[in-house]
């Protein structure tokens, strides 16, 4: 062998073949299963399945930055994987007519209120971020109890899982609400799933956690509930100087939701704190956490605050579809309804 076919081969073995068992990278037939694309063998196909990329889906909507760091192959590789992956999916342009039919699968979760549903078109989107912010008290947990209660009015088979942050879980209220509802309180507590994020880190794991439920433990899990979102990296990451790295990890984690609520057609809920701005002379201070990044990767926004006589007002303030609107509404013991 020649000196040029050396270092040609040395180039393969320390680049592109990471597993023993992989020699083409060029797929040659239709790719059906990860465990075909190019560049993958017995070893990075074990890789990529712990860590939840166990379809051709999965792999096709990453990054290369993800399947270096997960699989532990070369930029190049991870570049092929992606690409084979997306050709056997056929990604490419949908036209309108088509993408309104896929919307024919979006579900819409009601509340109890006949206004706020109005003002979100019917109810809580699935294959949508909704966020809601507003201050202590504004009833932000208060809807997100419900929506856990009513997800399953809509379908009993459906599952909630409520990412609590701040300690605001409280299976009580859940108790009434379904009461409220006329479902029983028992079966509707077994099929909401509570974990406590104890950091910003854990809060980010919880989220590949729930698509273990949904693969191998074969839940329905038609919503995700994140009270709040932003409570963590708020405590965590404090001062100017940390406000870039906060914000990138931010913006992951709501790509991740993103992802999530897409590839299982499930609604995401959260809430999120606020803040005033002392620069602000007229009209409302409050500002939402998060900044661009938490509004952008938003599907709907909700503003809530305190109204008349103990009752709360809902905002819609961003929607790709649906008007700019309030609903007035109260919070009670077995629900909520509209305030007249």
């Amino acid at each position: 062998m020649g000196r040029r076919s050396e270092v040609v081969m040395e180039e393969i073995s320390q680049d592109d073949m990471v597993d023993k068992d992989v020699i083409d990278l060029t797929p040659t037939k239709k790719i059906s299963s990860i465990n075909e694309l190019p560049g993958v063998g017995a070893a990075t196909a074990e890789k990529l399945i712990a860590a939840g990329y166990d379809t051709l889906m999965a792999i096709a909507v990453s990054s290369p930055g993800e399947m270096v760091e997960i699989a532990g192959v070369s930029e190049n590789v991870a570049r092929k994987m992606i690409q084979a992956s997306r050709a056997a999916l056929d990604m490419g342009f949908m036209s309108g007519d088509e993408v309104l039919k896929k919307r024919e699968s979006v579900e819409k979760i009601p509340t109890s209120s006949e206004e706020l549903n109005k003002l979100m078109g019917g109810g809580f989107e699935t294959g949508a971020i909704t966020e809601c912010f507003g201050e202590f008290g504004s009833g932000k947990t208060q809807i997100g109890h419900l929506l856990a209660v009513m997800v399953q009015k809509l379908d009993p088979e459906n599952c909630a899982v409520y990412i609590d942050t701040e300690n605001t879980f409280r299976p009580e209220r859940i108790v009434q609400f379904a009461k409220g509802a006329g479902l029983d309180p028992e079966t509707i507590l077994k099929n909401v799933k509570v974990a406590r994020a104890f950091n910003s880190d854990h809060q980010m794991l919880l989220i590949d956690k729930i698509e273990e439920l949904i693969k191998k433990q074969g839940m329905k899990v038609k919503l995700v509930v994140i009270d709040s979102l932003t409570a963590h990296f708020r405590a965590e990451f404090i001062g100017r100087g940390t406000l870039a790295e906060r914000q990138q990890k931010l913006n992951k984690h709501m790509h991740a939701l993103m992802k999530l609520a897409d590839s299982y057609n499930l609604a995401v809920y959260v809430t999120n704190q606020v803040m005033a701005k002392p620069d602000t002379f007229f009209g409302d201070p409050t500002q939402a956490i998060g900044g661009h990044i938490v509004a952008h990767a938003s599907t709907f926004r909700i503003y809530l605050r305190k109204g008349k006589k103990g009752s709360r007002v809902a905002k819609l303030i961003d929607s790709p579809h649906l008007a700019e609107g309030e609903a007035n509404f109260i919070v009670e013991e077995g629900g909520i309804r509209d305030f007249k």
